[in-house]
């Protein structure tokens, strides 16, 4: 592994990098999207390399429970079971352990809890969670990591976050014995609200040394000024010659919000999920083509978008399918979403080797009108 620093930003925290991988090389600030369940919802693969993916998402706890590691093993591993050949990032599925099921006891050792799909008794370890990432053929795996409530108290949120490095040492001690190559392994800041357990998590993680860092415990239902706090009050400890990743985030104008703090890599539903409730994003906001003015609109969904979908159909033709619930329709929203997030990253790469980020995010921020879709919790999918 190896991260390159290519441009960094006079006026902010923004950098512009390179990642390699065993599958390729990922450019950053890059934008990952989800594949929650070995599929990025409504997508071919073929369709996610058009939109010029590099790199998508995957989680243990659903497909460690759906279609278990029995199934993925005999197809080769995740990649050739999903016929995906560039890099994939998995969640060490902690989140959705304290998010999804519907009993847990969470212990020294690790979490024992019953499954959300038929109730049925499971067992998580750090070293298990990283052994199972290893098994899918993962290119990251995310430590195992409590991601505690919010609101949470102090006690609650301190207690939390000395099990998670205790957890993540052990995670660090696993990579260490591997006799063939692992994952690249990513700690996970934590800390909920509290910018002196932010600062000790980071300082701690980077002790531990490992390959990337994220920041948990965001987007779990905390308003926008304390998650973009979270971000910097970790941020400053991590060590500039390694990614960053924002876990679960978020909005297109967050994103350019989070790039000017330093953040490498991000991944969120959003747009997925966003397009599946008939929602398309735009460069001002987000568009609810179930909306009757729709009915008769000759428009793309973008004037000027290069996606296929804004190149051949209609909003009005693309509302009908909607209202038809045809599947058609989820499918060409969600194409134009991800084209949109996909495309903005570039937007971003470029404008930070250019030298004008502070222009681009100037400009993008003020003219991207807030829709109360967009503070759809990911609850289940994200942090």
């Amino acid at each position: 592994m190896s991260f390159q620093l290519i441009h960094t930003d006079p006026d902010s925290n923004a950098r512009r990098g390179r990642l390699t991988t065993r599958h390729g090389n990922i450019e950053t600030p890059v934008f990952m999207p989800v594949g929650t369940q070995g599929t990025v919802k409504g997508v071919h693969p073929d369709e996610l390399r058009t939109l010029r993916a590099q790199i998508i998402l995957g989680n243990t706890y659903h497909l460690f429970l759906r279609p278990g590691l029995d199934v993925i093993g005999h197809f080769g591993g995740l990649h050739s079971f999903m016929k995906w050949d560039g890099p994939i990032l998995t969640d060490s599925g902690g989140f959705q352990v304290f998010s999804l099921a519907k009993l847990r006891k969470i212990t020294e050792e690790g979490v024992w809890f019953n499954n959300h799909i038929d109730g049925s008794p499971c067992f998580l370890s750090p070293e298990s969670a990283m052994q199972i990432q290893a098994d899918f053929g993962s290119d990251i795996a995310m430590v195992l990591d409590e991601c505690p409530p919010y609101p949470c108290d102090l006690e609650y949120a301190s207690s939390s976050l000395d099990r998670t490095l205790r957890w993540a040492d052990r995670c660090r001690t696993w990579v260490a014995k591997q006799s063939r190559q692992p994952p690249l392994a990513f700690g996970i800041v934590q800390g909920a609200t509290y910018p002196e357990l932010r600062e000790t998590s980071a300082r701690e993680l980077v002790r531990m040394d490992f390959d990337g860092y994220a920041i948990g415990g965001v987007s779990v239902g905390e308003p926008e000024t304390e998650m973009m706090q979270a971000i910097e009050s970790s941020e400053p400890f991590l060590p500039a010659e390694k990614p960053r990743y924002a876990m679960g985030l978020g909005t297109p104008p967050q994103i350019v919000e989070m790039v000017a703090r330093g953040i490498d890599m991000f991944d969120c539903v959003l747009p997925t999920r966003l397009a599946r409730n008939g929602t398309a994003f735009t460069e001002t906001g987000t568009m609810n083509l179930k909306n009757n003015p729709y009915r008769l609109d000759p428009r793309p969904i973008e004037e000027g978008c290069a996606c296929d979908t804004c190149q051949t159909f209609t909003r009005g033709y693309i509302r009908h399918l909607i209202k038809a619930e045809e599947i058609l329709g989820l499918r060409l929203i969600t194409i134009h979403n991800l084209h949109f997030y996909l495309n903005l990253m570039q937007r971003i790469r470029d404008a930070i080797a250019a030298g004008t980020f502070g222009q681009f995010r100037e400009k993008f921020v003020a003219g991207y009108v807030k829709y109360e879709g967009d503070r759809i919790q990911e609850t289940g999918d994200g942090r």
